[in-house]
Parts: C-alpha cells; sequence; structure tokens
C-alpha cells in the first residue's frame, strides 16, 4: 500500500510559480511511477505529466510542456512539480497518483492517489 499527500498549492497571480509536493508513505515508492492529474470545476480529470521510477522518462500533457516540470528525489520519497508561467486555466485540484514501474498517462492506470491540492491562478 502506498500513500500519497500533496502540498503546495495555493493562490497566485498569472505569470506566477508554484512548486508542488507529493510525499509518498511507502519505503518502496521508488519503485513507483509517479503522475500529476488535475480537475477543474465541472471537468474531468485529465493528464498533466508522469515521471518513471528512476527519473530517466518523463511525459507531460501539450498544454503544460515547456511550463511544468516533475521530478523526483527517491531518497526523499518525493515527487515535485514545478509550475510556472501559470494561467487561469491551469486552476484546478492537482493530485499525484502513483503504479508499479511503468509510466503511463491514463489516469486507469494509477492503483494510489492522494487526496489534492488546490492551485488557483487569478487573472
Amino acid at each position: 500500500q502506498v500513500q500519497l499527500v500533496e502540498s503546495g498549492g495555493g493562490l497566485v497571480q498569472a505569470g506566477g510559480s508554484l512548486k508542488l509536493s507529493c510525499l509518498a508513505s511507502a519505503r518502496t515508492s521508488s519503485r513507483f511511477a509517479v503522475g500529476w492529474f488535475r480537475q477543474a470545476p465541472g471537468k474531468e480529470r485529465e493528464f498533466v505529466t508522469t515521471i518513471s521510477w528512476n527519473g530517466a522518462s518523463t511525459y507531460y500533457a501539450d498544454s503544460v510542456k515547456g511550463r511544468f516540470t516533475i521530478s523526483r528525489d527517491n531518497a526523499k520519497n518525493t515527487v515535485y512539480l514545478q509550475m510556472n508561467s501559470l494561467k487561469p486555466e491551469d486552476t484546478a485540484v492537482y493530485y499525484c497518483a502513483a503504479r508499479f514501474l511503468a509510466v503511463s498517462t491514463d489516469r486507469d492506470a494509477y492503483n494510489y492517489w492522494g487526496q489534492g491540492t488546490q492551485v488557483t491562478v487569478s487573472s
């Protein structure tokens, strides 16, 4: 079992930056691929980015490519999401999710989810 806790959300003006963290509880969490997803009010939960268990592979949604960066520190059981040049359309609850080994952009492929952290970008 892997428990995930997100932090770092908040209110920021358009053009600003935030850094989200996803802390995993399990000692073996370094063997898990981790993804970030987001859900805006009235919309489906959508893929944002994902990183392989060793950090060698990353994938991004087109909407965030060049602005967001995912990284991980397995010694700290933590995955980060650096968000720059934020836009009002980035406003959503951001969730981290984990699955064993292989990365995926499909939210249904992830077995473990955090509770989410709110990101609000004002115009």
